[in-house]
């Protein structure tokens, strides 16, 4: 279905005033690092909860790794807010300690300094982190410090309620993830247009490429970087390697897509066979398989569903289906305290609506391959003059694909604005026009031409903003209400965690047993 026809068809049945009530969600990756800007070696501070249990934080990779996670949010200002929020209670318990506010991270002394993540001795605990161990043995711990957000986006199930009425209704479950599914492969298809819209990784320290073959320019002693790069981040030099790069997960129903992604799951790998299974009683990876578990494939979006305590992600969405999807291809922005501002999650809405309601036909292997080499291109090269970009079968310059696709993304954002109000909306679009005209208008491109006016490193850049963002959250002022709210939390998530490890009575052994038992079901 083209996006006029789903445009006739949601105006016709008056659902566009389902707009107004979006859901989003985010979740906001942060090194704690010391005031010289080295990666911190302290634990997850206790006053911040229990990283295994809390609601909003936690901790992702490496311990020095935070999570902040908000819960589903209908408008926008208090989404980022609640983000806010948290990053202020967060500046209340870290001491001297700031929060890196880069993607690349900071000053880096080898993979044997970064600690995994720590989340007790329960049976989950132990799992999460012979995942680690496994990640640190496959690729790398340094891989572990990049950090990035997830923009979790669904549309509301009155919503889905009266635009399904349309289709068969024998399996609302499938229909529903049949839409998710068309949105994930028409992102992959265009998000190169979003990495370089808001890619924000054109540098990085020298130690953290310390011994590592790269094709990077040298900006200063200290400092690497790609003169026209948007997200060093995505590169092959951050979320990638030669091993993932070979599986093939195919995004046309929800069956294949669980079915191909088992199939990496399940399928051993020799250099991952030749890992010692236990060192000194602990699991060094979880199994020798081309995936441990599913979070180990890098997408730039995911289709999910809300995992039940020991389900895994694939279990989940054969049994009810795609809840909503994971955009993980954003940039922290510096210029932004939290890392994220309205102005880019309301291109989002705008972007992803505009995926959904477009025709999506099968994606196949040769045009995944071309997405990918387009968002390399665009990772890469993203603001060079002429680059072009291979669409179906044909070079195109980059800057006319960019603008033929904002001219048609446009229609969406008016709609929204004609269901919100106002012109927001539309000038989110429009500003990302001007980026496209002008490149030095990127947040990359800022990034650079800051260092260039200051003569500063990647270090001193991303020092000078960390100290900014450290002031900015500690000289404001969180009502006792909320302050006594997060107190709360970290306290019963500690409690929580105390609960699950008493009643923890499986040996870990056969607790994994049962787990990928369940995990590698086929049936529904």
């Amino acid at each position: 279905m083209s996006l006029e026809q789903s445009f006739a068809r949601i105006i016709n049945g008056g659902m566009e005033r389902h707009f107004q009530y979006l859901q989003r969600g985010i979740e906001k990756e942060s090194l704690r690092v010391n005031p010289d800007g080295t990666l911190a070696k302290t634990p997850h501070p206790k006053a911040l909860g229990s990283a295994l249990t809390h609601s909003s934080i936690t901790t992702d990779y490496s311990e020095a790794l935070l999570e902040f996670v908000t819960p589903v949010h209908t408008n926008i200002d208090a989404l980022l807010k609640q983000l806010t929020d948290i990053h202020h209670f967060t500046y209340q318990n870290v001491g001297d300690e700031k929060l890196w506010v880069n993607s690349m991270p900071c000053v880096m002394e080898g993979d044997e300094m970064i600690r995994i993540a720590r989340y007790g001795s329960s049976n989950v605990a132990k799992m999460k982190e012979a995942y680690r161990r496994g990640l640190g043995h496959r690729y790398g711990r340094l891989m572990q410090t990049i950090a990035g957000i997830h923009f979790n986006f669904s549309l509301p199930e009155q919503f889905w309620d009266e635009y399904l009425e349309f289709e068969d209704r024998a399996d609302r479950k499938a229909q529903k993830s049949a839409h998710y599914f068309a949105l994930t492969r028409n992102f992959l298809r265009h998000s190169w247009l979003a990495c370089y819209l808001f890619g924000a990784s054109p540098a990085v320290c020298k130690s953290f490429l310390n011994g590592r073959q790269h094709h990077l320019d040298e900006h200063d002693g200290h400092s690497f970087y790609a003169p026209f790069a948007t997200s060093l981040r995505l590169s092959d030099l951050g979320y990638s390697n030669n091993v993932q790069a070979g599986i093939e997960i195919c995004y046309d129903t929800l069956e294949e897509y669980a079915s191909t992604l088992l199939q990496a799951i399940q399928t051993p790998h020799p250099a991952y066979q030749v890992i010692p299974q236990i060192i000194d009683g602990k699991y060094q990876q979880l199994n020798p398989n081309l995936l441990q578990i599913e979070n180990e494939f890098y997408a730039v979006i995911r289709p999910k569903q809300i995992a039940e305590s020991g389900e895994s992600p694939s279990r989940a969405l054969m049994d009810r289906g795609v809840e909503y999807v994971e955009v993980r291809s954003l940039d922290l922005n510096p210029f932004a305290p939290v890392g994220i501002d309205a102005e880019c999650i309301r291109f989002f809405d705008v972007f992803l609506l505009f995926c959904l309601l477009s025709d999506s036909p099968p994606i196949s292997s040769q045009e995944r391959h071309e997405a990918a080499e387009n968002r390399q291109r665009a990772v890469l090269s993203g603001r060079q003059s002429g680059l072009m970009l291979s669409l179906y079968n044909d070079e195109i310059p980059f800057k006319s694909a960019a603008n033929r696709l904002l001219a048609r993304v446009s229609d969406v954002a008016s709609l929204l604005d004609d269901v919100v109000g106002g012109n927001a909306y539309r000038s989110a679009i429009e500003n990302q026009r001007a980026r496209v005209e002008d490149a030095n208008l990127t947040p990359s491109a800022k990034i650079l031409a800051e260092m260039e006016r200051d003569h500063d490193s990647f270090y001193a850049f991303a020092m000078s903003k960390a100290k900014e963002h450290e002031k900015h959250f500690k000289d404001l002022v969180m009502d006792q209400q909320t302050m006594k709210q997060y107190q709360d939390e970290a306290a019963a998530s500690l409690e929580r965690q105390r609960q699950i490890e008493e009643s923890d009575l499986l040996p870990f052994d056969e607790f994994l047993v049962q787990y990928f038992a369940r995990q590698n079901q086929t049936t529904a």
